[in-house]
C-alpha cells in the first residue's frame, strides 16, 4: 500500500513566503511585532513550525478581513500570555461583531451612492432623449 504524503514539520522563510504569496520581509515584520516566533538554527536561520504557519495563516486572514495587527494579536492570544480559549473566542467575537457593523454601514453608504448614480443616470438618459427628439 502506498504511503500517505508526510506533513511538513518545519518550513523556511522562503517556503512560507511562496506558499502564502507574500514577501519574506512581511514574515520578518510579523516576527518583529511578536505575532510569530520561529526557532533559529546554529547559523541563525529561521525555522518555522506548524504553529508558526498556522499563526501566519490567521494573521493574513485577519488582515484580509480588515483587522489591525493589534486586533489580530489579541484574537490569536499574543497580547496576554494568560489568555484562555474562552476569553480568546469572546475577543474574536467582539472584533467580528464590530467589523460586521462597519461592513453594514459601508453597504448602506454604497446603496445610497448607487441610488444617487442611478437617479443622475435616469436624468441624463431623459435629457439625451429630449435632445435626440429635437434634432430628429
Amino acid at each position: 500500500m502506498p504511503k500517505a504524503p508526510e506533513k511538513k514539520l518545519t518550513y523556511s522563510i522562503s517556503q512560507l513566503a511562496a506558499e502564502f504569496e507574500i514577501s519574506p520581509r512581511s514574515i520578518r515584520f510579523y516576527e518583529e511585532k511578536g505575532l510569530i516566533s520561529p526557532r533559529r538554527t546554529n547559523g541563525n536561520q529561521r525555522i518555522y513550525d506548524k504553529r508558526d504557519r498556522a499563526r501566519l495563516k490567521l494573521i493574513l486572514r485577519g488582515k484580509r478581513f480588515g483587522y489591525s495587527l493589534e486586533e489580530i494579536a489579541e484574537m490569536i492570544g499574543m497580547t496576554d500570555t494568560n489568555l484562555d480559549e474562552i476569553t480568546q473566542i469572546e475577543r474574536s467575537l467582539k472584533y467580528g461583531d464590530k467589523k460586521l457593523l462597519e461592513i453594514r454601514r459601508h453597504i448602506q453608504d454604497l446603496e445610497l451612492l448607487e441610488q444617487d448614480i442611478l437617479s443622475v443616470r435616469k436624468k441624463l438618459v431623459q435629457r439625451l432623449e429630449e435632445l435626440h427628439n429635437k434634432e430628429g
